[in-house]
This record gives structure tokens, C-alpha cells and sequence, in this order.
């Protein structure tokens, strides 16, 4: 009876001498291997960076606060959802899986605990990023046109788009029914009609707001309001101050004209 590794060899010989099989440098099989691990590095390294991004959306643009008015703010919440960042984040999860499943380490363990592995990796490496500056640093080098940063720029100036349901800013102007309200996209009307429910601490001007209502011939017609303090808003006030600087009560600018 044959030997079964000489029959396996005496086949494998005949298809290579046919020409049917051709034999690989083993340096290319170096090199798609390194291209291969490179290419999980990095993609592995912007998923940790993008999920880093994340977080620092949500914990320094108006999106998560808008939840603090109920029901109402919802539909708010869902409009300034970071959806370009997540689906990113999911993407490069996703690439990252496939690579690790064609790669010659998903047969020595379960992919699942594999893909679990990848996931819980990126996140808390995100996590760990949170204790820089790192976000902060890319955001304000986005808007600083420095070269390297705008391909992150599609990605952050989301948290300064006009919401149809909702608004924050600062106040500059309280008039009779209306407040004029500065915000990282420009300044905004924000009527109070009768219905309006407005927080018990008088509003003055240089006070930050978050507002959730809806929109009416270029005006914000307010539903509900509430007094925020732009610290937990970093986003939101470093937007404000690019496009209008800091504070100055309307008495001082007539103060200071020639």
C-alpha cells in the first residue's frame, strides 16, 4: 500500500511540473504578511482614535444634554447624533474583523473571542485617550486650518450645524418676546411665546442657553429652556468664542466706540 505523504507528493509534484500550480517567493508571502499586519495596526489605531472621538462629542457638544429635557428632547438628541463618527467607528470594527479572519491567527482561536478581544481593545484604548488632549487638540487644529487636521473636520462640525429641534448659545440680546442668541454657526432669533417654559433665574446677557422648540420663518420658537454652564459644552463654547470672541456686554462696545 502507498505511502500516503509519497502519493501526496508525487501529485503535488505533477501539478507544479504542468504548469497548473506555480510556486511563490517565500519574500512575497514576507511581504503581504507584513502589508496585512501594518494594515491591521493602523486601522486598529484609527478605530481607538475614532472612538475616542466619540466620546468627546458626547461628553463636550449639546447632544447628550438635549435627553435632560424628557420626551421633548429626543428628536433634538437624535438630530446632533454623532451618526458619521459611529459609522465609521463600525466600519473600521468591521475591516479589522475580516482582516484577523483571513489571517492565519483566526485558526489557532475562536473568532469570536477574537472579534470580542478587538472591540474591547479599541474602547478602552479610547477611554485611556480621554485622559489627553488628544480630541481637544485635533478640533481646535481642525478649525486652526493647520495642515493634517481637516480630514477630521467632517467628522466635528457636526456639533455646530443648525438643529431644526433644538439650540445653544449664548446670549447677547434680551428683548420683549425674543432673545438674540450667539451660536457656533452664526446668531439666532429665539422667540418666547406664552407657552414657553423658561427656567426661574432671570436671563442676562452672556448667559449660556440650551433651548428645544422648533423653527419658523429663520426664528427658533422656544418650547423649553434652560440655563447651562458652558464648561460642560467645551465644544460649544470654543465655538462661540472662534466665531465671536469673548463676551462683551453691549454697554462696554458703546462705551468703547470713537
Amino acid at each position: 500500500m502507498p505511502n500516503i505523504k509519497d502519493q501526496l507528493e508525487n501529485e503535488i509534484m505533477s501539478e507544479i511540473k504542468s504548469g497548473r500550480v506555480k510556486l511563490r517567493s517565500k519574500y512575497i508571502f514576507l511581504a503581504e504578511k507584513f502589508s496585512l499586519s501594518s494594515a491591521f495596526a493602523l486601522i486598529v489605531l484609527l478605530a481607538v482614535l475614532v472612538f475616542n472621538l466619540v466620546l468627546f462629542y458626547l461628553k463636550s457638544s449639546d447632544n447628550l444634554a438635549y435627553l435632560s429635557f424628557g420626551n421633548g428632547g429626543v428628536f433634538a438628541f437624535l438630530e446632533s447624533f454623532p451618526y458619521l463618527l459611529v459609522a465609521s467607528f463600525v466600519v473600521l470594527i468591521f475591516i479589522a474583523g475580516l482582516i484577523i479572519k483571513t489571517s492565519n491567527f483566526a485558526y489557532t482561536k475562536p473568532f469570536g473571542y477574537l472579534a470580542l478581544g478587538l472591540v474591547l481593545f479599541v474602547m478602552v484604548g479610547g477611554i485611556i485617550l480621554t485622559f489627553t488632549n488628544i480630541a481637544e487638540n485635533l478640533e481646535q487644529q481642525t478649525y486652526d486650518s493647520k495642515m493634517g487636521s481637516f480630514i477630521f473636520k467632517p467628522f466635528l462640525t457636526h456639533a455646530f450645524d443648525i438643529r431644526n429641534k433644538g439650540m445653544v448659545g449664548r446670549i447677547v440680546e434680551i428683548g420683549s418676546g425674543f432673545l438674540v442668541v450667539q451660536t457656533p454657526h452664526g446668531s439666532e432669533r429665539l422667540i418666547m411665546n406664552s407657552g414657553a417654559i423658561l427656567p426661574l433665574q432671570p436671563l442676562s446677557e452672556g448667559t449660556f442657553i440650551m433651548a428645544i422648540g422648533s423653527r419658523d420663518n429663520g426664528d427658533f420658537n422656544i418650547s423649553k429652556l434652560q440655563i447651562i454652564n458652558p464648561e460642560e459644552m467645551k465644544m460649544i463654547q470654543r465655538g462661540v468664542h472662534r466665531r465671536f470672541g469673548q463676551f462683551q456686554p453691549r454697554h462696554e462696545i458703546i462705551k468703547n466706540l470713537p
